[in-house]
């Protein structure tokens, strides 16, 4: 923790010596008005970069939820809420966002996964692909899909290469209600 607060402080150091430079070269030279020009610019360009990480959970719509599960051949034909959406992270990235869905999607969804050669039907313990894979870094894509008491599962392992963190996604489809789960792990 110490690590990541040293950085930080290191990191606005910086910020605050290039707002001060920006301002400071200028009037230095004569032309104080441009300075300042120079400097708010830098203020706001920093300030919403910071509240664009702090409200990035906020700044999540659906056309990022369509994307992300488009990228794992999921997609949704009918109208979708966001019910929750969270990530985080600093060293091991974590996204994880809920949908309510149609009845339509539920069913076609639920279809396609039981449809799949690898589908495990009552299978009892949890998959973690991770596990399976030979090599973390390199290698195929792994698939598992299959259904336990409370949902059908559709998961991917996704080896990035030597010195990039692997891809892991869960998709999970409640069975009670018209609830969808995507979570993302990059470790």
């Amino acid at each position: 923790m110490t690590f990541y607060a040293i950085v930080l402080l290191i990191i606005l150091c910086l910020i605050l010596g290039l707002v001060y430079l920006g301002y400071w070269i200028p009037k230095k030279f004569g032309n104080k008005k441009l300075g300042k020009i120079i400097a708010g610019i830098l203020i706001t360009g920093f300030s919403l970069c910071f509240l664009a990480l702090i409200f990035n959970d906020k700044l999540f719509f659906k056309s990022n939820a369509t994307k992300l599960l488009s990228d794992q051949k999921i997609e949704l034909v009918d109208e979708f809420k966001i019910i929750n959406n969270e990530s985080g992270g600093l060293r091991d990235y974590y996204h994880k966002f809920e949908l309510e869905i149609s009845d339509n999607d539920k069913r076609r969804l639920i279809d396609k996964i039981k449809s799949e050669t690898d589908f495990r039907e009552d299978f009892e313990n949890r998959v973690y692909l991770p596990e399976l894979a030979t090599d973390k870094y390199e290698g195929d894509i792994i698939y598992a899909n299959y259904q336990n008491e409370r949902e059908f599962k559709t998961e991917m392992f996704q080896p990035n290469g030597k010195g990039y963190a692997p891809t892991y996604r869960i998709i999970s489809i409640s069975k009670e209600g018209n609830k969808l789960t995507f979570e993302e792990i990059i470790d």
